[in-house]
């Protein structure tokens, strides 16, 4: 039975692992000793448990290098990381890690995310994985191409800006912030899926990092008129309340 590592909040600042010292053929038991110097424990899942966790799974997202989300029998979802590049950051801070952290940092803020399960390493197929509870619920963009009426569509642009003026008010980076990516609740609020690349901080955005998180947003035909822009550069919030 595998031993897995558990979310339990954001990691203390850690100590720096020099990339070079990480090789591609080292065996995982070495790597795993590097990263644990760092403050990141990944917890090895042998082979056959990885193909019993994943039987009866439906890839939902895949690519040239294979599958990159399943969803599991069980209704669970496993989401699976590679390195892209040698000289990368997650060789020190695991995506699968940062997925886990993130996914703690925002529900200590209450803002809706999935609720993750546990976080391996699967060296068989030269994975990270992070297996969690989805956040129950449509995206936004899933609404739109269903189509909405006027007065729908108007209320949740309305809720959409000021959920960014939150994550920002909460220090909160999201570079894939899109519709697509933003889950309306069954009980009217919204949330963040694939937040692996998520940056959130103790401190509100700066006006610069503030911009620079709406750059994507605007050059997504059909979605950029989805927020005031204006309103989340003053970062200022025109109700409280965190449902529509």
């Amino acid at each position: 039975m595998a031993v897995v590592w558990r979310p339990r909040g954001l990691p203390r600042p850690a100590r720096r692992v020099p990339l070079l010292a990480i090789r591609d053929e080292a065996s995982s038991e070495q790597v795993n000793s590097l990263l644990c110097g760092a403050g990141v424990t990944l917890e090895r899942l042998e082979h056959d448990d990885y193909l019993a966790l994943r039987a009866g799974a439906s890839v939902l997202e895949a690519d040239g290098f294979g599958d990159k989300v399943l969803h599991l029998a069980d209704g669970t979802m496993l989401k699976l990381f590679r390195r892209k590049r040698f000289f990368s950051s997650a060789a020190w801070y695991p995506y699968a890690r940062r997925f886990a952290d993130n996914a703690a940092a925002l529900h200590r803020r209450q803002i809706p995310a999935p609720v993750v399960i546990a976080v391996w390493r699967v060296p068989s197929i030269g994975r990270d994985a992070v297996h969690y509870h989805p956040l129950i619920g449509q995206t936004l963009r899933e609404l739109l191409r269903q189509g909405v009426d006027e007065d729908t569509e108007r209320v949740l642009k309305a809720a959409f800006t000021r959920f960014i003026v939150r994550l920002h008010e909460c220090g909160v980076y999201f570079r894939s912030l899109h519709l697509g990516n933003v889950v309306l609740t069954p009980d009217r609020q919204l949330g963040l899926i694939d937040i692996s690349d998520a940056r959130i901080g103790r401190r509100s955005l700066s006006r610069h990092l503030r911009a620079r998180n709406l750059r994507r947003l605007q050059g997504i035909a059909g979605e950029s008129d989805w927020v005031d822009f204006p309103a989340v550069m003053d970062g200022a919030l025109q109700e409280k309340s965190r449902t529509l």
